[in-house]
């Protein structure tokens, strides 16, 4: 069993060249994959969502590769197109604020006419020269160190996830043992009332053939018998997914919905105090369950 939360974390330094993996998870309905790459890293984004697909089924995963060079291999080119139609913008607006009476703004000084037209966009044009198989290969391991890590760590929390779950599980089993054993008197309880009731309204004469006729009708639909074998059951197909299922998050929760229902309708069967202060552990134990399994992969 793994937890959705978990991180992973590593960094290598090969020929002045800086590369760091950082993987973090947190609770999610569904897979939600974000990879956030460098530009000149964005063509290998699929490269890390196939094996992060692999390694995780729910879950919102992040993904933070940083990538640092010494002396980066950078191409500059100058855009000459738009250096003539900058330069000749600024030039006439210098000539229109020297027609205006403004002639101290004519740019006059060189080296800032020059740095106010290599500052406009698009004038200077940079390109990496990155050979993408090389920075893969370097990739490739510290990623693989960072998902080992990550998985790692949700395997770890999910374990100790798994050890609650089913001590939660256990309190629920003693529940429904408990319910078991007070089913017998929680039936005689029923025959009583409904046969003293009978006996107020009709008096020392009434049938009691009949009566026991009704009762057994009532019965049938006042008895817990049929919801302690569902009980039963539902904690069965809980334990088997905990003990089988390597994802299980969505079916506990499934499971768990049936279990409340169950344990709702023995409540609202019950006359003793007993029973009822057993309903009040078995549901909190199965809301515990059910916020654990929110973390559950």
């Amino acid at each position: 069993m793994n937890s959705m939360t978990g991180y992973g974390y590593q960094e290598a330094t090969e020929d002045g060249v800086f590369l760091s993996v950082e993987i973090k998870s947190y609770n999610s309905r569904y897979l939600d994959l974000a990879v956030n790459l460098p530009s000149s890293l964005s063509r290998l984004e699929n490269f890390f969502r196939e094996r992060l697909g692999a390694a995780v089924v729910r879950g919102k995963v992040e993904v933070y590769v940083r990538l640092r060079e010494a002396e980066p291999a950078t191409t500059v080119l100058v855009n000459r197109e738009a250096v003539r139609s900058y330069a000749a913008a600024i030039n006439e607006v210098s000539e229109v604020l020297s027609d205006m009476g403004n002639s101290d703004r004519k740019a006059t000084d060189f080296t800032s006419y020059l740095g106010l037209v290599i500052g406009q966009e698009g004038v200077l044009l940079s390109h990496r020269d990155l050979d993408l198989d090389s920075y893969r290969r370097r990739l490739e391991p510290v990623f693989a160190a960072a998902l080992a890590q990550f998985v790692a760590d949700r395997r770890r929390e999910g374990e100790n996830l798994k050890a609650d779950l089913q001590e939660k599980l256990a309190l629920l089993e003693d529940a429904a043992a408990f319910f078991a054993q007070w089913q017998p008197q929680m039936e005689s309880a029923f025959k009583e009332n409904l046969q003293r009731r009978f006996q107020e309204f009709l008096g020392e004469g009434y049938d009691q053939q009949r009566v026991l006729t009704e009762v057994a009708a009532l019965l049938v639909k006042y008895t817990i018998n049929e919801e302690i074998v569902r009980l039963k059951s539902h904690l069965a197909a809980l334990k088997k997914e905990l003990a089988e299922n390597p994802t299980p998050g969505r079916k506990i929760d499934f499971i768990c919905q049936e279990i409340n229902r169950e344990i709702n309708t023995i409540g609202s069967k019950n006359q003793f105090t007993e029973v009822g202060a057993m309903v009040i552990t078995a549901k909190d134990a199965l809301e515990n369950i059910r916020e654990q399994a929110r973390n559950v992969e």
